[in-house]
């Protein structure tokens, strides 16, 4: 199974629906959404696409009350579970929190295959010593909805266990009202 892991959207329904697309087209068949939505109409992008999605809150929790209705409206495909989320997805578990250190402590407990955040816009996968001396992969997607970054999401394969950063495609003639996506160097 392949999943698409994005963060921090930001009301940016434009990336985030061209973020899963291309997971999609990538053989994708879910998301994980480790938070900061914002706005929950922001997910309504991502119903048409047709992929389950797997999302918490962040620290701009937006309208909780308004994000719980959505998950519950007939015909979604959005799961909401409140600020952390323990999953299993392909045999995996995996555990979604909005936050770095968070996540890492959770890591740490040997207790997950994956542990997934964001918050700080900054992009990594990297695997973490736990306390059974194996490892935890630790996977931050970045922005998807680029604040302050390039504009970024994961794409796993939960068999193999290989995850790859990857930018988000947006076609210039297309862009989200011609605001100028800032790019790392």
């Amino acid at each position: 199974m392949k999943v698409c892991i994005v963060s921090d959207s930001h009301d940016n329904r434009f990336l985030l629906a061209a973020a899963v697309n291309d997971a999609k087209s990538r053989g994708a068949e879910a998301v994980l959404h480790c938070g900061d939505v914002v706005a929950p109409t922001t997910l309504r992008v991502l119903n048409p696409i047709g992929l389950p999605v797997h999302v918490i809150h962040g620290n701009n929790t937006g309208d909780m009350y308004s994000m719980s209705r959505l998950s519950h409206h007939q015909d979604n495909v959005i799961q909401y579970y409140g600020q952390d989320a323990g999953i299993e997805l392909a045999g995996k578990k995996i555990f979604m929190v909005h936050y770095p250190h968070y996540a890492e402590a959770m890591g740490t407990t040997g207790d997950w295959d994956i542990v997934c955040c964001g918050h700080d816009h900054k992009a990594s996968i990297r695997d973490i010593k736990n306390i059974k001396n194996e490892t935890t992969l630790y996977i931050n997607p970045g922005t998807v909805g680029g604040i302050g970054a390039a504009p970024t999401y994961v794409m796993g394969d939960m068999e193999s266990m290989v995850f790859e950063i990857c930018e988000v495609p947006v076609d210039d003639e297309l862009s989200y009202n011609k605001v100028p996506v800032s790019k790392h160097s």
